[in-house]
């Protein structure tokens, strides 16, 4: 498969189309970025280990009747993966209060929560992706009901699968977020990637952050915790 022209360059990846008009690669880059683009920086590494664990944790989710855009890992930094057309809402799921959930309701970290929630953003980089709900969304025309059930749906099971995965690895997951697209004949399969950079991950036992929060936050190891993450969930590090 080879790369033609490059249709896309985001935060942290870059798009490439292919001599097959059905496929794309897709190339992780260490690039990091934090409040919408307003903090940057570089993790090294990060684009290897992005981009492995977002491959296994993808053939976990196919595994367990979730269709995905995945294809087929080319090397330790490019994927390739079907073309789709992105849905544009983001799909958060919680399990735990943290991060801006914590924030905009004045609790505490560390909630665990009964039942998991989840949330919906516009995906607009110009403003800030804010909050929607179903009736947004319907009314802006971004997705059908039909196809905002389905999401919703997958996102749940997708919960229920990944907290199991990473409980076993003595991670909790906290929350995170999905990106959904459209194949061309209509049906919905998760696209995107699945990372510290789009998870937040805890030790089960220490409640120690192996994610993207170390760099927001500037807690340092941000690099330790993103190889500690790969070690415990492929069983090396690179």
């Amino acid at each position: 498969m080879e790369k033609t022209v490059q249709l896309y360059e985001g935060k942290a990846k870059k798009v490439f189309a292919t001599n097959d008009e059905n496929l794309c690669i897709v190339s992780y880059k260490d690039d990091a970025t934090a409040f919408n683009g307003e903090k940057k920086g570089t993790i090294l590494g990060k684009g290897v280990i992005n981009n492995r664990l977002t491959n296994r944790l993808m053939r976990l989710l196919m595994e367990n009747g979730i269709p995905t855009h995945f294809v087929e890992e080319l090397n330790d930094r490019e994927t390739l993966v079907k073309k789709v057309s992105i849905v544009p809402l983001e799909v958060i799921i919680r399990n735990i209060s943290a991060g801006s959930f914590a924030k905009r309701y004045g609790v505490g970290e560390g909630i665990v929560f009964k039942n998991p929630t989840i949330e919906f953003s516009y995906k607009n980089d110009e403003l800030g992706d804010p909050l929607i709900n179903n009736c947004h969304a319907l009314a802006l025309g971004l997705a059908t009901e039909p196809e905002i059930e389905t999401i919703k749906n997958y996102a749940f099971k997708i919960n229920d699968i990944l907290k199991a995965f990473m409980l076993e690895h003595g991670i909790e997951l906290v929350d995170f977020k999905l990106e959904f697209g459209k194949l061309p004949d209509g049906s919905i399969v998760l696209a995107d990637e699945i990372s510290p950079d789009t998870c937040r991950f805890w030790d089960v036992k220490t409640h120690e952050k192996l994610d993207k929060d170390r760099f927001r936050r500037d807690l340092g190891g941000v690099e330790d915790a993103y190889n500690e993450v790969m070690r415990r969930l492929l069983g090396d590090t690179k």
